[in-house]
């Protein structure tokens, strides 16, 4: 029996609350590019889905390189540390920026990829200006990111939810006068929600500036390091805690977009029975993950505070919240999948499909949320790298492969479509839980004994 404590089940929720409030107003957004874009042709946003995919591992993987830095200045925060807070801060912002100037080079040789699909000439053109436009939002994107994740790693979340408000008043009057010319400005289709989400980074990076510098929270970073030139050695400890970070994030992304790819020729239905699945999963995945940034913010202020016995009750408790927040969910799916699935589509056969998707689904939910907890806990004690193995082998070759497997063969049973798939996604994410449970454990037992051993001492 997991030892649960009231006083870190408040705690975490507390941090958690601010966190799934910004990512819904995220994931609004960019529901509201698709919507107006639809509304001027169906190809303007089939370009945004289509650009999507070039955009969104890229923002994605400086997203999670960047988050390194959340651990870093928990851990400081919970020694009472400021100096290296700020001095962290600022080598960030140094790479972060470095990055978004490559990403925005590697962003204008776009058409190479493009131009190997057989695309419509238009929606090619309209693809590449949105991603042109869009690529320009890198670098007040990469500023916004540290930002957020210095807060957060102050214990302070509400930042980004008030930001995320910000973000989306912003986004829904650029996109009406770039999409649809207005005040002077040529109507640019599915092309004007690129300018419209560059802005919103602009926006959103100076109302993070502001709240910064206003905040009673950062007052007593509000200083300039010591040493204001760039650290090889601390960009190194940065980039080599969040590159495990970067890629676990890709390998996640990366498989539930190729799956489509790999089932497309079993007919439209198949595909949009799973893109029903997919989608309704990453929005209920938003809970049990910002439970898990959550708890990678509590573990960091622990760790710093070498309070090994609170560090403790607070991963188990956030544990046994993300596998009760997940029975819930379970029973809505359970319960409502037919209702979801009508959301989505009219057409009863893909509703039939996505309804026996969506029982795939919950079943996993209890995985997702153990291994989402374990591998946040592990990032605020600043291991990552095995966290990076581990999602490889059990996202690739044990989920995809095994989905492949049962999917698209008969070597094992007849083929089973986006079926497989979905119960080799369960295997894998089972396998990642039960390996990310076992490294977690490991490591606080370690720590326990050098606790012990340094008291001994």
């Amino acid at each position: 029996m997991l030892p649960f404590s009231r006083f870190e089940a408040r705690t975490i929720l507390k941090l958690s609350g601010p966190i799934v409030l910004a990512q819904l107003t995220q994931t609004l957004m960019y529901f509201v590019d698709t919507v107006m874009a639809g509304r001027v042709s169906a190809t303007d946003m089939a370009a945004i889905a289509v650009a999507s995919g070039l955009w969104l591992p890229v923002v994605l993987t400086m997203q999670g390189l960047l988050l390194a830095l959340t651990p870093i200045v928990a851990q400081y925060y919970g020694s009472k540390q400021t100096k290296p807070i700020s001095h962290y801060t600022l080598q960030a912002l140094y790479l972060a920026f470095i990055m978004a100037a490559l990403l925005f080079v590697l962003m204008l040789f776009a058409d190479i990829p493009l131009s190997r699909l057989n695309m419509d000439p238009l929606l090619r053109e309209k693809t590449l200006d949105y991603l042109f436009y869009v690529s320009f939002g890198l670098f007040p994107a990469a500023g916004y990111m540290v930002m957020r994740n210095l807060f957060e790693g102050l214990g302070n979340t509400k930042a980004s939810m008030w930001i995320a408000f910000v973000g989306i008043l912003v986004n829904v009057p650029a996109n009406y006068i770039f999409i649809y010319g207005k005040l002077g400005m040529p109507a640019m289709g599915g092309a004007g929600c690129g300018v419209a989400t560059s802005l919103v980074f602009v926006a959103m990076f100076i109302a993070m500036l502001v709240y910064g510098y206003t905040s009673r929270s950062t007052r007593p970073y509000r200083h300039w390091p010591e040493k204001l030139w760039l650290s090889l050695k601390d960009q190194w400890q940065i980039i080599r805690i969040g590159t495990p970070i970067a890629f676990s994030i890709f390998f996640e992304v990366t498989l539930f977009a190729c799956i489509p790819l790999v089932i497309v020729h079993l007919g439209p239905i198949a595909v949009a029975g799973h893109q029903v699945a997919h989608n309704y999963s990453a929005i209920v995945f938003m809970l049990p993950l910002s439970l898990g940034l959550a708890t990678t913010i509590r573990v960091g202020h622990l760790v710093g505070e070498q309070n090994l016995m609170e560090l403790k009750k607070a991963i188990s408790t956030a544990i046994v919240l993300s596998v009760a927040m997940s029975l819930l969910t379970v029973i809505f799916t359970l319960l409502f999948r037919k209702y979801v699935a009508a959301l989505y589509s009219p057409d009863p056969a893909v509703i039939a499909l996505a309804s026996s998707l969506l029982i795939l689904a919950a079943i996993y939910q209890f995985s997702d949320a153990v291994q989402v907890v374990a591998a946040c806990a592990l990032r605020g004690m600043k291991i990552t790298t095995p966290v990076f193995f581990i999602t490889l082998i059990s996202y690739w070759p044990i989920g995809f492969g095994l989905g492949a497997v049962l999917g698209l063969t008969n070597w094992l049973v007849e083929p089973m479509g986006p079926h497989g798939f979905w119960t080799g996604i369960i295997v894998g994410l089972t396998c990642a839980a039960i390996a990310l449970a076992m490294v977690l454990r490991k490591q606080i037992n370690r720590m326990e004994h050098e606790f012990k051993t340094g008291a001994t001492a």
